[in-house]
């Protein structure tokens, strides 16, 4: 089982910027198709981008296309996506996920998740 551990949350304005991370100090994220999903306040968790294990392939929820890019730097055993032009709206709490086997857009997809970071946009 990995663990996995989200930074780079905060408050940001709107129409600004932030880098999400996501690690692992126990486990080779090489070896995981990894996600990044959020859930807002009173809403359901859902998915906003997710990158396969080379990197080769991205996927991306058509609302964040353009703006976000997700990455992997196997050799620094982590993740990032990079979010840009952010609307208020977007404030939720961000979760990595990883799965051995599995890439896609679902959340069933993933097997392991991490704690979540806060990302607050103020308009």
């Amino acid at each position: 089982q990995v663990q996995l551990v989200e930074s780079g949350g905060g408050l940001v304005q709107a129409g600004g910027s932030l880098t999400l991370s996501c690690s692992s100090s126990d486990s080779p994220l090489s070896m995981y198709a990894l996600g990044w999903f959020r859930q807002a306040p009173g809403k359901e968790r859902e998915f906003v981008s997710a990158v396969s294990w080379s990197g080769g392939q991205t996927f991306y929820e058509d609302s964040v296309k353009g703006r976000f890019t997700i990455s992997r730097d196997n050799a620094k055993n982590t993740m990032y996506l990079q979010m840009s032009s952010l609307k208020s709206e977007e404030t939720a709490v961000y979760y990595c996920a990883a799965d051995l086997s599995r890439v896609g857009v679902s959340s069933n997809y993933f097997d392991y998740w991490g704690q979540g970071t806060q990302v607050t946009v103020s308009s």
